[in-house]
């Protein structure tokens, strides 16, 4: 009896603390999407000076609370600016490459995270998504 009851009180504490815990897990994730409006379009290096591609594509930041949403927006003209820089910097393999894609959506959210690490002190962006990814020429 005496082990039975020990047995029922680990339990109901053990339960108690995993709620606790998956609760607080729970309340601490609270993700929000910011989209650079209107769309990306720029050029990248074709296979020579004389040949330039473009490339449109729609990106989504997604944030590591809410609550910089507004800072999001405030900085969206620095936000804009990097990603056309960075597209405008690849060659032709690496973007229309799967690889090359995925490449330069973690060289956009390393150097995105670094500018607002600068200017905010956090680095607020989680992820990056490609919602629209068109490519021509090159």
């Amino acid at each position: 009896m005496k082990n039975f009851l020990a047995f029922l009180i680990f339990t109901i504490m053990f339960c108690t603390a995993s709620l606790t815990m998956q609760s607080k897990a729970n309340a601490q994730v609270s993700f929000a999407y910011f989209g650079l409006e209107p769309d990306i379009v720029t050029n990248y290096l074709g296979t020579n000076a004389r040949n330039l591609g473009y490339v449109r594509i729609t990106v989504e930041l997604m944030l590591e609370d809410a609550e910089y949403l507004e800072a999001a927006e405030h900085h969206s003209p620095l936000l804009r600016a990097t990603m056309i820089d960075i597209f405008g910097r690849q060659p032709e393999e690496k973007v229309k490459s799967l690889t090359g894609r995925e490449d330069i959506r973690r060289m956009s959210l390393d150097k995105l995270r670094s500018l607002l690490k600068k200017e905010t002190g956090n680095e607020m962006v989680k992820d990056v998504i490609f919602t629209k990814y068109l490519y021509q020429g090159g």
